[in-house]
């Protein structure tokens, strides 16, 4: 036994950690395995709440190291992403620890939902598909009149292979105002009450039109990561952690969130955005049951 836990249920915390790591990336709903997987070893709510923001940490960190294709170029955002989020979570935990926590549960469940359906009905996507069509259409009037001129070219001048252009984020000075206050709303509900938080965030990012889908999740993570680790320290100074468990499932959160971007960059965007959807609405009904 250590500090009250067997052996066996540390490593299953661990496997726990894991999944919620990979599932935190991937679809901004850690919640779903972590919390429900504290409870189940007897921790109280509150404290569980606490060591699992701890916990969490882990995987923001392991996402962010395994997303550094995906965040390459975006150092201004990521950065500001990451202070606002810290900031935001130092709140969020202090209105954990001295305020009513039915507040948020009861506001939780309707957050989360709304922003599985801002996901689903994406606007920004089918506008893209129209203009890659259009696109595509333009391209293909055009390529019988140029391809003598290209393939003289080609005989001529050495070119390299043709690689499709990159899709970029927009930059920061694009951004609408209300971004802004829905990111540090996001970070502040994540140091509070947490669950689905990168739903919530992920939904803000999305509707700001930022970025392609796989970017947005990863700058997502960064919210949640520097709003987590302040949290923590909150947490940490008021001796709110339950240490073994918290300790055990930071290091499955690295684990499942180190490896999930290599893995959920070759899944295709609108997989990744029906996926996100769904763990947002069976988060919505499992804090639902729990709350009303």
């Amino acid at each position: 036994m250590i500090a009250g836990f067997s052996i066996t249920s540390l490593l299953l915390i661990l496997l726990a950690g894991i999944g919620a790591g990979f599932v935190g990336y991937a679809v901004g709903a850690s919640s779903l395995v972590s919390y429900p997987a504290l409870l189940a070893f007897g921790i109280p709510p509150v404290l569980a709440n606490a060591s699992n923001t701890v916990g969490v940490v882990g995987t923001g960190i392991g996402g962010v190291m395994g997303a550094r294709k995906e965040l390459k170029g975006q150092a201004v955002r990521s950065i500001t992403y990451v202070v606002i989020g810290a900031f935001g979570g130092v709140a969020g935990a202090f209105l954990l620890l001295k305020l009513d926590p039915s507040v948020f549960e009861f506001a939780a469940p309707v957050l989360i939902l709304l922003s599985s359906l801002i996901i689903a009905i994406n606007p920004r996507g089918r506008m893209q598909a129209k203009q890659a069509a259009a696109d595509a259409t333009a391209q293909l009037k055009h390529s019988e009149a140029t391809e003598a001129t290209e393939a003289a070219k080609r005989a001529t001048t050495p070119t390299a292979p043709h690689r499709p252009p990159e899709q970029l984020v927009q930059p920061m000075s694009q951004d609408s105002w209300w971004v802004w206050l829905g990111v540090a709303a996001v970070a502040i509900y994540s140091g509070y009450f947490g669950a689905g938080a990168g739903t919530l965030a992920l939904a803000v990012l999305d509707a700001a039109k930022i970025g392609p889908f796989h970017k947005i999740n990863a700058l997502k993570t960064l919210i949640g990561t520097g709003a987590n680790i302040s949290a923590s320290v909150v947490f940490i100074i008021q001796g709110a952690v339950d240490w073994p468990a918290a300790i055990m499932l930071c290091i499955g959160c690295f684990i499942g969130g180190y490896i999930a971007p290599s893995i959920t960059r070759k899944i295709p965007a609108n997989i990744m955005r029906a996926a996100a959807v769904i763990a947002g609405i069976i988060l919505t009904i499992d804090l639902g049951l729990k709350t009303y």
